[in-house]
């Protein structure tokens, strides 16, 4: 039996944190930064937690399920 391999783009996208949860960046952080408020692009800087809706999908990306 073939092992299974982890989707590598996922891998650099999620992290999974000792609690189990899935977070990941928050998008718009790249460029045209000035157009954007200083609380907008603070709240930007922490990550954001997967939905519920969406762990599944993710959990079966990164072969936790």
């Amino acid at each position: 039996m073939p092992k299974v391999k982890t989707n590598s783009s996922a891998k650099k996208r999620f992290k999974v944190t000792a609690t189990g949860k899935i977070t990941h960046q928050k998008s718009f952080r790249r460029h045209i930064l000035t157009k954007k408020s200083t609380k907008r692009k603070r709240h930007m800087r922490i990550d954001g937690v997967v939905h519920e809706s969406n762990m599944n999908f993710v959990k079966r990306l990164l072969r936790l399920k």
